[in-house]
């Protein structure tokens, strides 16, 4: 079962401001237990969203519209993401909660997201926030 640990924004993150060296740390250490444990499949950190854009489809069969960021609800963007591949649920919400504060200040929030394991599956996915 393949889950994705979504890691929010904030306002560090959306002013690109680089994480301290002891949550670098933190963070590395972390992200070697889980590729010593075999189930990261991948991990990225994004650009803020003023490097980004949406893409929106407000009206069946028009032209979509594009706004370039940056974009003012920072609870709603995502800063990075964990990608692992693990045995169960309960699995990925272990791992979930040994990661350290993605924003190492007490504003960190993680959303755990499985991915769908076939096309077109809807049945039994689930969202967890941690």
């Amino acid at each position: 079962m393949q889950f994705m640990l979504i890691v929010k924004a904030s306002t560090n993150t959306e002013a690109g401001n680089s994480p301290s060296p002891e949550l670098i740390e933190a963070m590395s250490k972390y992200n070697e237990e889980l590729l010593k444990a075999g189930v990261r499949v991948m991990a990225k950190g994004l650009h803020p969203s003023s490097n980004g854009m949406r893409i929106s489809y407000s009206k069946p069969g028009e032209k979509p519209v594009v706004t370039n960021g940056p974009f003012s609800e920072t609870k709603e963007l995502i800063a990075g993401f964990i990608l692992i591949d693990v045995k169960s649920r309960e699995e990925a919400v272990e791992w979930a909660m040994r990661m350290p504060d993605p924003m190492g200040n007490g504003e960190g929030q993680i959303e755990l997201r499985q991915l769908h394991e076939k096309p077109g599956e809807t049945e039994n996915s689930e969202t967890f926030s941690i």
